[in-house]
């Protein structure tokens, strides 16, 4: 009965390194869900967000460490809320200087964006170098919790899942229990009736482009507990958040919630038994298979045209 105590051990474990990568990608779903899902923009440059918060945290990191010392401890939490105003003034004025122009133009939407990352890579690049950096973690998130003798699970995987829950339910409670989220549901509907009753329906796009970039720059921040940043760490999410959001459905939070959950989870249960990239060949395969049979995603809205 040893082997089946360690056997579960282990997929007790591997499955908490689900939760962790889970949390990213849902922290970073949830931005493209607001911009994609209520406001129908394909934000190629959507990656990069998360690492203008990875680099904000990075920046926070080495000034507190040599100029006070003495806030190490408590950084962290001011660089989330840093990392979020950052990006959510960026994507604030990406929406006012190009996204604008080009709204029910998706194509050069899409092109557009993806000129916007490339630019913001070499950005990346030209200010902070090619090589990946790291943020100085506190001491309180390092190490890792022990429920059992044969479990270890990172203390830095349970904030981030914290950070991840709050999140989620601030924006939930500002999408469906606030007038602001009244009015943006409202635009996603009927943006011809929601400008005849008063909506004003530019600064709606704006915020909520705003809030979206801002939530990646949240993931960003999160990110940094569990790896180090480079110029091409957000591209490496697009697709997969991409695929969670079309999968869970566009429009729907519980949809995101639900599908990043279930890519999460079955990519670190099949790497456990196969290598990491067949896992991810497989687990695509299988959420292409279900979208052909059901294209409007697990979760959809009706409304009434």
């Amino acid at each position: 009965m040893e082997w089946l105590s360690d056997f579960g051990a282990i997929a007790v474990m591997q499955g908490f390194n689900g939760l962790s990568v889970f949390c990213v990608l849902l922290l970073m779903a949830l931005g493209l869900a607001i911009i994609f899902g209520q406001m129908g923009v394909i934000n190629m440059a959507h990656g990069e967000f998360l690492t203008v918060g990875a680099y904000t945290t990075y920046v926070i990191s080495t000034l507190t460490l040599h100029y006070f010392p003495a806030m190490q401890p408590y950084y962290f939490f001011f660089a989330i809320i840093v990392s979020f105003l950052i990006a959510g003034a960026l994507g604030w004025l990406v929406e006012w200087a190009m996204i604008s122009k080009l709204y029910h133009r998706p194509l050069d939407t899409l092109l557009a964006t993806w000129g916007l990352s490339l630019v913001m890579q070499q950005a990346f690049r030209s200010i902070f170098g090619a090589r990946e950096v790291g943020a100085e973690m506190p001491e309180w998130i390092m190490g890792s919790w022990n429920p059992t003798e044969a479990i270890d699970i990172p203390k830095n995987g349970l904030f981030v899942m914290g950070l991840t829950i709050l999140c989620t339910a601030t924006i939930f409670l500002m999408l469906y229990r606030s007038r602001w989220g009244l009015q943006v549901r409202a635009t996603m509907q009927n943006r011809v009736m929601s400008r005849a009753v008063g909506i004003n329906t530019k600064k709606v796009d704006r915020m909520t482009f705003a809030l979206g970039c801002g939530v990646a720059g949240v993931a960003g921040a999160a990110f940094t507990t569990i790896g180090s940043t480079g110029p091409t760490a957000g591209s490496l999410y697009i697709v997969d958040t991409f695929l969670t959001v079309v999968f869970g459905g566009a429009a729907s939070l519980l949809g995101t919630i639900a599908s990043a959950f279930t890519i999460a989870q079955a990519q670190s249960i099949m790497e456990f038994f196969l290598s990491g990239s067949m896992a991810k060949v497989l687990t695509l395969s299988a959420v292409i298979l279900i979208l052909m049979l059901r294209p409007q995603g697990l979760f959809s809205i009706k409304v009434r045209k």
